[in-house]
């Protein structure tokens, strides 16, 4: 995949209301493949709601998105499995781990799936992001942060042409920001994939080829 294009697109709650002044939402964009993009947001514009849609849980808005040109609406289960599993490495903001599951059981169940990471690189990711000690802890039993830590691993551990990010450091002092940022641009380079982040007030440590205003 080497393009993700948004084509007039607008959430359906969004429709009907005047004067939505924003770089993404009715506008045509590109997001090409080894670029890094930040997509900066106040609450309520729509952030969470255009990852969705891009990851193919939602289809609740108007306009076209398109992959390579392909719109999405048009794409099987079974190429949606394809593309999650090899071409799109999301992070969802709510991060979704197993709470009864311990960390790297977590990390685990992707990886399962892509076979992409060895144990010993899981185990470097953990010890690079400070969580080395919270392996074999559950979930639930971890801070917010280190949940956040949790789910950053578990998103890297897959092929992909995007790394698509959903507020991956609202939850991390500067240090760990700039450690987790570290990690994600080591990933796109090695991968050479895009990076597309969102954020609300923290943003992730990167620079980037353009942002755009929700």
């Amino acid at each position: 995949m080497e393009k993700i294009t948004l084509h007039n697109t607008l959430p359906r709650v969004f429709a009907g209301h005047d004067g939505i002044h924003s770089d993404v939402w009715l506008q045509d964009i590109t997001l090409e493949r080894g670029k890094r993009y930040l997509i900066s947001a106040e609450s309520g514009t729509g952030k969470s709601s255009m990852c969705s849609y891009i990851y193919g849980y939602r289809q609740d808005y108007s306009g076209d998105i398109a992959f390579d040109g392909q719109d999405i609406r048009s794409l099987t289960v079974a190429q949606w499995c394809d593309i999650r599993q090899r071409h799109i490495a999301y992070l969802p903001q709510e991060m979704r781990l197993f709470g009864e599951l311990t960390a790297m059981e977590n990390v685990e169940l992707k990886n399962r799936l892509t076979g992409f990471k060895s144990c010993d690189a899981i185990i470097k990711l953990f010890e690079v992001m400070g969580i080395a000690d919270k392996v074999d802890s559950l979930a639930s039993k971890l801070s917010i942060g280190q949940q956040q830590r949790v789910a950053i691993i578990r998103t890297l551990c897959q092929p992909c042409d995007f790394i698509l990010l959903d507020e991956p450091v609202s939850h991390l002092d500067d240090e760990n920001n700039r450690i987790v940022a570290d990690l994600i641009i080591q990933e796109a380079v090695r991968q050479g994939a895009g990076v597309i982040a969102t954020s609300v007030g923290n943003h992730l440590k990167m620079d980037v080829d353009k942002t755009f205003n929700l």
